[in-house]
């Protein structure tokens, strides 16, 4: 269940940057910030961060630079804890 909705997150997370780097580009109107950390909290750290140097998206941002990882770290260390 867990692996499952990890997965879903960090897709989700991924395609939200991929998103808002577009709209960014076309000047469109843009994902908030909080939604694409949120994502990044619920799980999607690593979607997220790849989607962050994939897309060369948010990369400038401290917000994004250390929080993103830093939740990636609480998240691995989330599971080792669960895994036991």
């Amino acid at each position: 269940m867990m692996a499952g909705w990890l997965l879903v997150i960090n897709v989700i997370s991924f395609a939200l940057f991929g998103i808002d780097k577009h709209k960014a580009v076309v000047h469109a109107w843009r994902i908030p910030e909080r939604v694409l950390m949120a994502s990044a909290a619920m799980g999607g750290a690593a979607g997220a961060l790849a989607g962050m140097y994939v897309f060369h998206h948010k990369t400038k941002h401290t917000k994004f630079t250390v929080g993103v990882p830093a939740l990636l770290v609480l998240w691995i260390i989330l599971l080792f804890q669960i895994r036991g």
